[in-house]
């Protein structure tokens, strides 16, 4: 791990390095990505862009979407953790895909998922989720579909909600 080069994003991007685990990560705002990506692959030698990802903290936070960007240094035998703010008003960051053309199907997934918009993506389209699909499943307010658990102490009220036990009786 080459914790100078995330002292040199946190000064130059007003940013906090964390660590758990071993791992640093540094945050930075959603205003700062495109040049913080390109300082990383560009001048800190960063050739790989890993995952992108996204976490929601929930509607009431803010902000309330975090996302993060793993990029390793075959060269250097290093990764380097970086965690993005974004606003649940907007929900919207600017593409990296022209920094690392890999990006495309990582930002896709993350659009598909949390609903997080990458302005100037090349293909915003669905990517694992049907195109007819509504919403987005990973976001906390996403309404879950919930079945009761069927056990023998509550089998035949469980049962007789199914749907073939509905039809069976009309």
């Amino acid at each position: 791990m080459n914790t100078s080069d995330y002292q040199t994003i946190a000064e130059k991007f007003s940013g906090q390095v964390s660590e758990f685990a071993g791992d640093q990560t540094v945050l930075i705002g959603s205003d700062h990505l495109i040049d913080a990506v390109e300082l990383i692959h560009n001048e800190l030698g960063y050739e790989m862009l890993a995952t992108v990802t996204a976490v929601d903290y929930g509607v009431e936070a803010e902000p309330r979407f975090h996302l993060f960007y793993r990029f390793n240094s075959i060269a250097k035998h290093a990764n380097l953790n970086l965690r993005v703010s974004v606003s649940g008003k907007t929900c919207q960051v600017k593409t990296v895909e022209g920094i690392y053309r890999n990006a495309n199907w990582h930002e896709r997934e993350v659009w598909d998922m949390f609903g997080i918009k990458f302005e100037g993506h090349s293909d915003p389209r669905r990517i694992l989720m049907p195109f007819e699909w509504e919403g987005h499943p990973l976001r906390k307010d996403y309404p879950l579909g919930y079945e009761e658990p069927q056990f023998t102490f509550n089998y035949d009220e469980i049962d007789g909600r199914k749907p073939y036990a509905i039809r069976r009786e009309e």
